[in-house]
């Protein structure tokens, strides 16, 4: 309102001016005429200016909506966008996690495998010892099958071992063994054999074969000799300390016994023989 007020005290201003410049004596219809004329040329303007106004209002109101309804887009796409990102971050979160599963099941499975491998390779073993030993079974029962009876086998031994075919006997005595390693002559085929290696001055052999008789058959017929000639052995073999130690054992454990009384004379000669209870 006041931008239209300006133009009319603008003319009215200028109207008075011309009145008092040309003098009272101006008709005062001319004047009038020119007030008129100044109304009529404000009023003119003052409707061109709120057209104007009007058309420039009706513009800016356009503007502002298209403005608000850019930014209203540029809202929605960036929260388009967002929710994209989000999706896509969800996504790759999802994937990452499926990838660890499957290389956590992969590890599981590999563990399982080896696993597997093992008791395979242990199966095999299994397997192959079993057939080794069915083997060696069906091997034994057909050597038993032609072996000799243990009685006729045990006597051929002792006949040639009497009649010094120790080389028979010692097959035979072997043979005996091999056969029949759980009965009680088998304490005795130790025996001889260990005899027979003492005769031919093989003392380590016969030493470790008189052990045989006195840790496998403690209690048998043969427990005493061997013993002796197991210290007689060691004595050969210069183990002078541990031979001594063997009769002395002859004795305390088989007081009245002949391989007692040759322990004792044995220890005599060499200077060691016990005190007589």
């Amino acid at each position: 309102m006041k931008s239209n007020r300006v133009p009319f005290v603008l003319a009215l201003f200028v109207v008075i001016s011309i009145a008092s410049a040309y003098g009272a004596n101006k008709d005062l219809v001319e004047l009038q005429t020119q007030v008129a004329q100044v109304q009529q040329q404000i009023t003119q303007m003052k409707q061109s200016f709120d057209e104007r106004m009007g058309v420039m209002k009706n513009l800016l109101e356009q503007n502002t909506d298209a403005a608000n309804k850019v930014t209203a887009a540029i809202n929605d796409l960036q929260t388009s966008i967002n929710k994209q990102q989000q999706d896509r971050s969800a996504q790759v979160d999802q994937i990452s996690g499926q990838i660890q599963a499957l290389n956590d099941t992969m590890d599981e499975l590999k563990v399982r495998l080896a696993k597997l491998s093992k008791q395979f390779e242990d199966m095999q073993s299994a397997q192959q010892s079993l057939a080794a030993q069915q083997a060696q079974a069906q091997q034994q029962a057909q050597a038993m099958a032609q072996a000799p009876p243990p009685d006729v086998l045990y006597n051929n031994a002792l006949r040639d071992y009497n009649g010094a075919k120790n080389d028979l006997a010692t097959q035979e005595f072997s043979d005996y063994i091999k056969f029949y390693p759980n009965t009680d002559l088998a304490g005795n085929a130790y025996f001889y054999l260990a005899e027979i290696e003492f005769k031919a001055a093989d003392y380590p052999k016969a030493v470790a074969n008189y052990d045989l008789v006195l840790q496998n058959f403690p209690s048998g017929n043969k427990a005493a000799a061997a013993q002796l000639k197991k210290g007689f052995a060691l004595l050969e073999l210069g183990k002078e300390d541990e031979g001594t130690q063997e009769l002395k054992h002859v004795i305390q454990r088989y007081p009245r016994t002949n391989e007692a009384t040759q322990a004792r004379e044995r220890l005599r000669k060499a200077g060691a023989a016990p005190k007589k209870n």
